[in-house]
């Protein structure tokens, strides 16, 4: 018997589907790609290595298991040899539509040649579901369309091109082939630095939940949670943000001691979470928009293919014309040289 693949954004959603009686292999896919570099030039494997040793970096998994996992998930959808259908199931939010259309693009570009691909997409969150409810999906699901496939090869590009603005042009188009790209690619943009104070839509949520007085990490994160149409932030890149506003020097915030946050490992997760977060003085400034973020702090971060370095310069997002605008960096003027009379140089005669 022809077996059949799905592929599903994580190990929740996978135990679910296989609790649900779903038929055939179920692999999840894991990627966290709305946080550091994003190469969409690279082939598979070559992008695999590079996203296991952000993760790593991270410290949000051990390099060996992810890299491994993720060798075994590429070897998979490169040889469908025992598969005669490959079902994607994902959910509306950014983190599994960056899942989507990674896998269209890959699929679109042959692998799947000969296969029947079809694509089940969840608004809201497939663990939730009943085993009948996921039943019904499974027997109507769709055939994945041609215009999907290439809405989703000019989606992926645009993501991990170094230019930005590939994304906003891509948004003024049709994008109804796939119904939550729009959304999801406009909250990505969201997390490049605010024209009003250098932070991204993710930071502002997280200091505004604490000065309102959610002053646990786990309290700030589920009140930031409420604000997403699409909740897409797991809580450990969200604690990564915390640490990423924190530090010994200009902090943003800190534990209610004064001391720097640092993300937790899982031998001191209890501690960290039940942890009380303060505000600093000059996290006040910049929520308030006084001060600006990007010209303080010293850190880089990755938005798919675009490198967001520290200073006044690179891509804003303006919240209130929801667009991303290009901030050149202010040079400070040239003093002029002034010369005394006598030591000035004589005019060439002509």
């Amino acid at each position: 018997m022809t077996q059949r693949l799905n592929i599903t954004n994580g190990d929740s959603a996978a135990g679910t589907l296989s609790e649900a009686g779903i038929e055939g292999k179920i692999i999840p896919w894991r990627d966290v790609l709305h946080e550091g570099p994003v190469d969409s030039s690279l082939s598979l494997e070559e992008l695999s290595k590079e996203r296991a040793a952000f993760i790593a970096e991270q410290g949000w998994d051990d390099f060996a298991h992810v890299s491994g996992d993720f060798v075994e998930r590429d070897r998979v959808i490169r040889h469908l040899d025992y598969f005669g259908e490959v079902v994607l199931w994902f959910e509306d939010d950014l983190y599994d539509q960056l899942q989507l259309i990674q896998l269209l693009d890959f699929f679109g570009r042959g692998a799947a040649r000969g296969k029947m691909l079809s694509v089940i997409v969840v608004d809201g969150y497939i663990p939730p579901l009943t085993g009948a409810q996921l039943k019904r999906l499974d027997e109507t699901r769709p055939r994945v369309t041609q215009e999907q496939l290439e809405l989703a090869k000019r989606a992926w590009k645009a993501f991990g091109s170094a230019d930005p603005t590939s994304i906003s042009k891509l948004l003024g188009e049709d994008t109804s082939a796939l119904k939550y790209l729009a959304s999801a690619l406009t909250r990505h943009l969201e997390e490049f630095p605010s024209s009003i104070n250098g932070l991204s839509r993710s930071e502002i949520e997280a200091l505004t939940a604490i000065e309102a007085g959610r002053s646990t990490p786990v309290a700030a994160f589920l009140d930031a949670a409420t604000k997403q149409d699409s909740v897409f932030l797991g809580d450990i890149v969200f604690y990564s943000y915390l640490e990423r506003l924190s530090g010994k020097k200009d902090a943003l915030v800190t534990w209610k001691d004064g001391t720097p946050v640092i993300a937790p490992t899982a031998e001191r997760s209890r501690e960290f979470v039940e942890g009380e977060l303060k505000l600093t003085p000059l996290g006040r400034e910049v929520l308030a928009g006084n001060k600006d973020w990007q010209s303080i702090n010293k850190r880089t971060r990755w938005l798919g293919g675009v490198e967001i370095s520290p200073g006044e310069g690179g891509w804003r997002w303006d919240p209130s014309a929801k667009k991303l605008r290009p901030v050149k960096k202010l040079r400070p003027a040239k003093k002029s040289k002034s010369r005394s009379p006598a030591r000035r140089s004589p005019r060439k005669k002509k």
